[in-house]
């Protein structure tokens, strides 16, 4: 996007928000009429997309793997050291969420929702397996649409290279086309902050607490920071590599991921910043990187659980602590497809939400604010990529040195 769209694009985000809150305290009733019907319609979009955003992002981003026997060595080193931090990130997120507690009790009063009659944790268990292929997109389940995309990926990676290869194409064409759908949709998107604001703004006025708003952002915003500051540099500093080093010789990338908002856009930078600051050999970088910025997305497992737990929450959604837990799995998931394109964990999010009959009304909200999160969250997740190619780099070094020992010693 050039500078000047961007520019403009500001200046319509600012507009519909000053003119959103305009709405919400003149409490004209045409207005608020006209903006309840513009979020409905957001939110019925979502719910159009959200499962199969969800399968072919999953899909899409597995699918792009090579064979099983090609990535044994350096594609289980990868995953293990990707899903270990992101599983991490997202459990971060957990225990700041509840520690901090953002949600108060009424800042979702005077929206209804449909809250499910909460189930057994056996009931969560048996839903993974459908016994109808459509049954979870149907139904909205996010689950099984998860773990059907979860056997879908894994069965293409047993078949032939070329047969692998023809599906990755077609499941992320229409990932693709999708995104783009979704592109068009942020074209309008300031008319549907403005029916979010004002709507918002409208609650407000009734009695809603908007200072658990601040709350939560204080949980994303410090669990990016623990995994980028504290979790990856112990990773570090366990294998023997200087974070700090690490770190300045990241900078380049870095700033390129934090302003472009896209780990995918700091990719070339990301790979001559570990080739050539870090050691990292080209090898490594070469497999490593690419795959990691489609999967190894730590800060948006963590804003995907905060953002979760506290809209569904505010909304008087009640979560048990082994369903929490099980969002830990989820979140890290439903992380693995984001492909690192700019506002890919709103989006996400607002899919799951949707899923689940949440008004998005608070999620708008949080819209204006999330440009601030997303350049966070982009840096986090190259520099995360970057420690997990060093770590691997490490591992990969020593187990040859140790074979070029091993025949010198007999």
């Amino acid at each position: 996007m050039s500078t000047e769209k961007r520019s403009l694009q500001g200046i319509f985000l600012a507009l519909a928000i000053t003119l959103g809150v305009a709405t919400g305290f003149t409490s004209s009733v045409p207005l608020m009429e006209f903006a309840d019907f513009v979020s409905a319609s957001f939110i019925k979009f979502l719910k159009l997309i959200s499962m199969p955003m969800i399968f072919l992002s999953v899909v899409s981003a597995i699918s792009g793997m090579q064979s099983m026997d090609e990535v044994k060595n350096l594609g289980g080193r990868v995953l293990c050291y990707t899903l270990s931090t992101t599983l991490i990130a997202a459990a971060t997120a957990l225990g700041l969420f509840l520690l901090i507690n953002p949600v108060h009790p009424n800042i979702g009063a005077g929206t209804e929702v449909v809250i499910q009659e909460s189930t057994s944790y056996l009931t969560h268990i048996s839903n993974l397996i459908p016994d109808n292929i459509l049954r979870p997109f149907i139904e909205e389940n996010v689950i099984g649409v998860l773990f059907l995309s979860a056997l879908l990926s894994l069965s293409i990676l047993t078949l032939p290279q070329d047969k692998q290869k023809s599906l990755h194409q077609l499941f992320s064409s229409l990932f693709a086309a999708l995104m783009q759908v979704t592109r068009w949709v942020l074209r309008i998107m300031p008319l549907g902050i403005w029916a979010f604001v004002a709507l918002f703004t409208a609650d407000i006025r009734a009695g809603m607490d908007a200072s658990s708003l601040l709350l939560y952002l204080a949980v994303v915003v410090t669990a990016n920071l623990v995994q980028g500051f504290v979790v990856l540099p112990l990773m570090l500093k366990w294998k023997g590599i200087s974070p700090f080093k690490s770190m300045k010789g990241m900078m380049p990338a870095l700033s390129v991921a934090f302003f472009s908002k896209s780990s995918s856009a700091a990719l070339p930078m990301s790979m001559r910043c570990a080739e050539e600051n870090m050691g990292v050999s080209r090898k490594v970088s070469n497999f490593t990187l690419p795959l990691c910025s489609t999967i190894n997305m730590n800060a948006c497992a963590a804003f995907i659980l905060t953002t979760v737990l506290f809209v569904a929450m505010s909304h008087g959604v009640t979560f048990s602590t082994l369903e929490m837990i099980s969002w830990i799995f989820i979140a890290t998931v439903a992380a693995l497809g984001n492909a690192g394109v700019p506002m890919g964990c709103y989006f996400l999010s607002s899919a799951l939400l949707a899923s689940m009959n949440v008004p998005l009304n608070i999620l708008g909200v949080i819209l204006p604010v999330y440009t601030m999160i997303d350049m966070l969250e982009s840096a986090i997740n190259v520099w995360s990529d970057s420690c997990v190619a060093a770590v691997v780099d490490k591992d990969l070094k020593k187990e040859e040195a140790a074979k070029e020992f091993a025949p010198a010693a007999s």
